[in-house]
Parts: structure tokens; C-alpha cells; sequence
């Protein structure tokens, strides 16, 4: 019997990567949900409030959406406007440890399932000169990643420390979105009856 098709709301080639490499039939439908934080909105709420509202905006049996963002200090740092918002972030990173928080929701619209999930991970960096913001700028990486950085990538080098989900940093919390798929009754590869 053929799996059913997750449908990923998200354009993210990180979750496409995770979930792909756990042998999952996947549907890529990027969701649009209005990323703005809200006054006095805390980074764990934001993030759920977008990954849910990801995975309410598409269609499909089982849809899966996911929000990752970085707080320094209680503020949100996401996905930079420009290179000089990127250095600014970078600067705010530099020589202290930061949180990661990652969303997960997953819905089943035809009857009516939603459940979601956080993770709230402790990134230490090491402290970055300004040459070295520049040139990690100059890179390119920084400029669709919350928080400035991929710990996947260049940004790796800089980290010294992470305590909690790496995957959760990269993107998507592996644990508990496999467990909130099992709860929703997505039937996963290794666990086919």
C-alpha cells in the first residue's frame, strides 16, 4: 500500500532535506502566513502562531508547517531585511548564547486534527569580529535564515555549543514532528504494519 503524501507548507530545502532523508512521499506547497511578529508577542508564540497558520493555509490529507526563529534577550530575530540587518543580527549573536525556538504543526483537515509542537534550543557563539561578519555576510548564507546564520553551513565553524534539537536549528525538531505525525496516524516508513 502506497503511503499517503505529506503536503510540506513550506519552501524551506532544509525540511524538504530532513523529511526526504526519512523516506517520507512529500508535496511541496510553500505557504504564505504573515510573518510580523505582533506587540508583545513572546518567540515561542510567535513561532506557533505562524506554523500553524502555515499549516492551515494548504491543502492536502496530512499537512505538515514549521516556523523557526531565533530570540536574543526575549527579542525576535528573523529572516533579515538586508546584509547591514544580517550584520546587525551577527553583532547581537556575537560571544553569547542565544534561543532557537522551532514550531511544528501538523493537520489532518478532513477530520478535523491539528497538533503542534515546539522545541526551544541554547546556541552558544563564539564572539565575531567585524571583519568576520563581513565576510560571512559577503557570503550570502545569512539571507534567508532567521536569525542571520545556518548552523549547517559556514556558520558552523562560529557555534560552540548547542544545547537541545539541532535539527530544530537547522529547521525542523525531527522528534516531535515524528511524533505528532504518528498522533495524527501518518503512517511512517519504518513503522508500516
Amino acid at each position: 500500500m502506497t503511503p499517503p503524501v505529506l503536503t510540506l507548507a513550506s519552501q524551506s530545502p532544509r525540511r524538504r532535506e530532513l523529511l526526504g532523508a526519512l523516506g517520507l512521499a512529500l508535496e511541496i506547497r510553500p505557504a504564505h502566513a504573515d510573518e510580523t511578529p505582533r506587540a508583545g508577542e513572546a518567540p515561542e508564540a510567535y513561532a506557533r502562531r505562524v506554523a500553524r497558520e502555515k499549516a492551515r493555509a494548504v491543502g492536502g490529507d496530512f499537512v505538515l508547517a514549521a516556523d523557526t526563529t531565533v530570540a536574543v534577550d526575549g527579542q525576535i530575530l528573523g529572516k533579515p531585511g538586508d546584509d547591514a540587518d544580517a550584520a546587525r543580527m551577527l553583532r547581537l549573536l556575537s560571544g553569547r548564547t542565544h534561543e532557537v525556538i522551532s514550531a511544528v504543526c501538523v493537520r489532518r483537515p478532513a477530520v478535523r486534527l491539528e497538533f503542534d509542537a515546539f522545541t526551544s534550543t541554547r546556541v552558544e557563539v563564539a564572539p565575531l569580529d567585524e571583519g568576520l561578519i563581513a565576510w560571512y555576510v559577503a557570503s550570502g548564507e545569512p539571507r534567508d535564515k532567521a536569525g542571520a546564520y545556518a548552523v549547517q553551513g559556514l556558520f558552523g565553524a562560529f557555534v560552540r555549543a548547542v544545547a537541545g534539537s539541532v535539527s530544530g536549528v537547522i529547521g525542523l525538531p525531527l522528534d516531535e514532528t515524528l511524533a505528532l505525525l504518528r498522533r495524527a496516524g501518518y503512517p511512517l516508513p519504518w513503522e508500516a504494519r
